[in-house]
């Protein structure tokens, strides 16, 4: 019989850093909510986690991140930091978007939204077979069928929970998940002139 998988799993797709951790069948989650500053507070707060509860990174089956839709920074980092993590220890990262965090546990086929900037949604249709292409809708012209909006420490723990299901099988490296083009331009300024030494 397989031991029980250890699971680090996380999120920093929206303002706030979420982590759970996975460890005898028992999930223990943190949210903390910020706007900004994930980078810098990601890997302590992943350390004080396995800290308290007595583990080591050694300890770890498997890393599951949170691959968006949602803020293209923060999915970023925490995209990196699961890929960065899992090639030092020798472990799989598992990416698991914000469509299935929301539709753990429930009947399918089913809608599910995530907010979105300027009164959108991002929207995906989950059925037995599979997963309809996500969209970014306008809020006005979403389904009236949609799944409930869960806490974020549900969402983590759901996370955590995927990602275990997910570990043992070959799963592709985790990716960003954006469904819509980033808001950055390009400098309108021309280039600097580079002088001869």
């Amino acid at each position: 019989m397989q031991p029980e998988p250890t699971i680090l799993a996380f999120d920093t797709s929206a303002a706030h850093c979420a982590a759970a951790l996975l460890s005898g069948g028992r999930v223990t989650a943190r949210v903390d909510e910020m706007a900004r500053g994930q980078a810098e507070h990601l890997m302590p707060m992943l350390e004080d986690m396995l800290t308290t509860q007595g583990l080591a990174w050694r300890d770890l089956t498997a890393i599951g991140v949170g691959i968006g839709p949602g803020n293209f920074t923060g999915i970023r980092i925490s995209v990196s930091a699961a890929r960065g993590l899992a090639l030092g220890l020798g472990i799989p990262a598992v990416g698991v978007s914000g469509f299935d965090t929301r539709a753990h546990g429930l009947p399918r086929p089913l809608n599910v939204a995530i907010a979105a900037p300027r009164d959108r949604l991002y929207l995906q249709r989950l059925t037995e077979t599979g997963n309809e292409p996500p969209a970014l809708v306008a809020a006005s012209d979403a389904p009236g069928d949609l799944a409930p909006e869960p806490p974020a420490q549900t969402l983590i723990t759901n996370l955590a929970r995927i990602a275990a299901t997910r570990a043992s099988a070959a799963t592709p490296r985790p990716a960003p998940l954006y469904i819509r083009a980033a808001d950055a331009a390009p400098a309108r300024d021309a280039p600097p002139v580079i002088l001869p030494s």
